[in-house]
């Protein structure tokens, strides 16, 4: 009988040149596509203030405990996850895949290069993520008074979106 084609394990990769640097380019996809669906969950956070209250009749009081019939306002604050760092990964990714092409001398320097940028996908994900809830932690709602609109000092990384709206009725 003639040699037939023989199909490789499971666990083998491909006799095709080129394979194992194919896997690590798929790799390299997963890592940053699961990196950019973790970003989206630990990435976000919230916190609110609503300075003042109610009083014992169903009126409003202030943030200086004083009767008013003006409803307070209060703030609330939402880190959301940035398009920064998924244009990062993005750019990673295909800087990544480009610089195999043009300047890889071999398979283990394309493996390598492509191995770094997983590396470096995943550590700028985690700094990051790390920058952006510290700097959001530090913006500080006890400054306000709930009147006006709300300000916040610093350098803050990340998007955060601010909604000043009127004490809900209780």
């Amino acid at each position: 009988m003639p040699d037939t084609l023989s199909l490789p394990g499971s666990a083998a990769l491909s006799t095709l040149p080129g394979a194992a640097v194919l896997h690590r380019v798929r790799r390299l996809l997963g890592w940053a596509i699961g990196a950019g669906l973790a970003y989206s969950v630990i990435g976000g956070a919230g916190k609110s203030s609503c300075p003042g209250g109610f009083t014992g009749d169903g009126g409003y009081l202030d943030a200086a405990g004083q009767a008013t019939e003006v409803a307070p306002q209060c703030v609330t604050l939402t880190l959301e996850p940035s398009g920064f760092a998924y244009a990062v990964i993005a750019i990673v990714v295909f800087v990544t895949i480009g610089r195999v092409l043009r300047y890889a001398v071999d398979q283990a320097d394309a493996i390598r290069r492509l191995d770094r940028a997983v590396v470096g996908i995943v550590v700028f994900v985690l700094a990051w993520t790390v920058i952006t809830q510290a700097s959001f932690a530090r913006i500080s709602l006890e400054s306000w008074d709930g009147t006006g609109p709300f300000f916040f000092d610093g350098t803050v990384f990340g998007q955060v979106d601010v909604d000043v709206s009127s004490m809900p009725e209780g």
